[in-house]
């Protein structure tokens, strides 16, 4: 089985999977994601179920925090951006507060619902190359009780609802949601497992992270802001790709060593805008496989429903 079978393979009682199971699955996940990041060819290939629940990240350098740049105003007022530094930290926290600002316009679903979400994806080669640009529709079932249909790179694939035994980590019920603290402090610590800070208590951190915010989710009051709050407190986040389009909009990402996916925000805004991963493709060579054609891809959330059916849109 895949290793989000395998998360998914948890006996549903009240107390749940213990943490030292949760620990050894996430484990294997992650080093599962990073393969899959090596090797997923870019057509051609059916994709693990556990991309439903990821939006298509790849795996999990050391450096310090880095500093990118931002917007703001220009002094000439022509309209062009002019530029200052920032950290890796703040941008998060910016990012937090801007959350927190917005609050939520989607209404809480009933675990019978979809969520439909429209994803923008564009996937340029790191040498020369035309880059490729796909809008993906889904519908995947709120609780998992009923069939999915995910689109990837304009493939569609329908999934079967989860099995007997089978759960989602992190959650996408609203009511296991709630569950989860709103302190970043304790979310922080959830993230880890309970585990002191270390790089790979931190990396794991980070990886938990991205798997609650990719989404298709509805987040609580709240959530949102502390899972940013919660990665700002990483001591070796740094920023990357301080020149990123993301459908028209300038952005700025932040990662973690050794992680190949960044979160990107709006440089002005401080938005959340999708996900930046780097990938590449199996060729064999005199018998030995070897990655070749290495790209980044970008995904951006265009549009989340929370809808009744399959096939169902405003």
């Amino acid at each position: 089985m895949d290793e989000m079978t395998m998360l998914r393979a948890w006996e549903t009682d009240a107390q749940g999977p213990s943490d030292q199971v949760r620990a050894a699955a996430r484990a294997r996940l992650g080093a599962a994601m990073a393969e899959e990041s090596r090797r997923a060819a870019p057509r051609g290939r059916e994709l693990s179920r556990r991309l439903v629940f990821r939006a298509t990240l790849a795996g999990l350098t050391a450096a310090a925090v880095g500093v990118a740049v931002v917007v703001a105003n220009d002094d000439e007022g022509d309209h062009k951006p002019r530029l200052g530094a920032v950290s890796a930290t703040e941008v998060l926290r910016k990012a937090a507060a801007r959350s927190r600002a917005a609050g939520g316009d989607l209404p809480v679903p009933r675990d019978d619902q979809y969520f439909y979400t429209k994803t923008y994806v564009t996937r340029t080669p790191v040498k020369d190359g035309r880059t490729k640009t796909w809008t993906d529709e889904s519908w995947m079932s709120v609780d998992g009780s009923k069939p999915s249909r995910r689109e990837e790179h304009g493939k569609v694939h329908n999934d079967p609802p989860l099995g007997k035994h089978e759960v989602r980590w992190p959650p996408t019920v609203y009511s296991k949601l709630q569950d989860m603290p709103t302190d970043p402090d304790r979310l922080l610590a959830q993230f880890r497992l309970g585990q002191a800070g270390s790089p790979m208590a931190d990396r794991r951190a980070f990886f938990e992270g991205c798997m609650l915010l990719m989404g298709p989710r509805v987040m609580p009051p709240r959530l949102q802001a502390a899972a940013f709050e919660a990665l700002s407190k990483l001591p070796r986040i740094r920023l990357d790709y301080d020149d990123v389009d993301v459908a028209g909009r300038s952005a700025v990402g932040v990662s973690y060593p050794e992680a190949s996916f960044t979160f990107l925000f709006d440089r002005g805004t401080y938005d959340y805008l999708g996900l930046r991963t780097k990938g590449s493709v199996p060729k064999k060579v005199h018998g030995e496989w070897k990655q070749t054609g290495w790209y980044y891809e970008t995904r951006s959330l265009r549009d989340i429903q929370v809808v009744d059916r399959i096939g169902e849109r405003d």
